[in-house]
């Protein structure tokens, strides 16, 4: 084989890119790289300067510490969104609870916005006892099922929306306090009304 066949398979115009070296008969063509991908290795070399020194000499946050922060900010929103709409935060509850007299203050909140209708510690009038086992609205004797009942009410059986009219501070101390009056005895407590919630 002469090295003119060689050369069939090289443009006229090739023939001066081919370097001087062979491997196992194997010529290497000169081309230079694409220009696009010349720009791009460039151009991350000197993205990586930056890069390099706020991630690994200015202590940027990674992506971790971003995560972190993003889900923070994501409970924020939740958070604002919950009380626009009136949800109830447990959590929020709790640390109101540990950070204030939460009966004391539901006491004043009672005596101002709920004793006519259940009457003087809470042993019922218009509205049902809320010293005994039997409730109507309710479920369980929980934050997470009284708070709703105080907030939004329930209209079939006259309790009105006290959201509309009481803080949530106020609505939290007024469920504290409601909770505290299990078990107690008032005078002149109302029969029981509704369904056993303490399930023997």
């Amino acid at each position: 084989m002469s090295d003119s066949k060689k050369d069939l398979h090289l443009l006229e115009d090739e023939k001066h890119l081919v370097l001087d070296h062979d491997y196992d008969g194997i010529h290497e063509l000169n081309h230079p790289l694409p220009s696009w991908w010349v720009g791009i290795w460039i151009i991350s070399i000197v993205f990586s300067i930056p890069y390099f020194m706020y991630y690994h000499i200015a202590g940027g946050d990674g992506l971790r510490a971003t995560y972190v922060k993003d889900m923070d900010k994501l409970s924020v929103i939740k958070a604002e969104q919950a009380k626009l709409l009136g949800v109830f935060d447990v959590e929020d509850y709790k640390t109101w609870l540990s950070n204030n007299d939460g009966v004391k203050l539901g006491a004043t909140v009672y005596e101002e916005n709920c004793l006519s209708c259940h009457a003087e510690g809470g042993g019922g009038d218009i509205g049902p006892n809320l010293t005994d086992k039997f409730w109507i609205n309710a479920k369980d004797r929980t934050p997470e099922e009284i708070y709703p009942v105080i907030n939004k009410g329930v209209e079939e059986n006259g309790m009105p929306a006290w959201g509309e009219v009481l803080s949530k501070e106020d609505m939290y101390a007024a469920m504290a306090y409601v909770i505290s009056l299990k078990g107690s005895t008032p005078p002149k407590a109302k029969e029981p009304q509704g369904e056993n919630i303490e399930h023997e």
